[in-house]
């Protein structure tokens, strides 16, 4: 694991997310949502916030630290799809 890899993981997992997100609303604007746009400005915090911390100056173990991160970063990433699905079903 090195700082180029967490940074395209970042890029794909928080980008797809956001992806997502606005498929949804294209395909069904009525359903949207304050709730939603707070949850897609959430994954948008989460991306500029990994890459801030990819961006840090680390000590000690590299692989170790983006191995936290990556872990952080998916968790979170749950959490996101979980709220999301929250809203796709309550308006059904």
């Amino acid at each position: 694991m090195n700082l180029r890899d967490f940074k395209k993981d970042v890029e794909y997992l928080i980008g797809d997310f956001i992806d997502d997100c606005v498929l949804f609303v294209s395909i069904n604007p009525h359903k949207a949502s304050e709730e939603l746009g707070d949850i897609i400005s959430e994954a948008v915090d989460l991306y500029n916030d990994m890459k801030d911390k990819a961006n840090e100056k680390v000590e000690g173990n590299l692989r170790t630290y983006f191995n936290g991160l990556r872990k952080e970063m998916c968790t979170k990433v749950d959490e996101l799809y979980e709220r999301l699905s929250a809203v796709i079903t309550a308006g059904k």
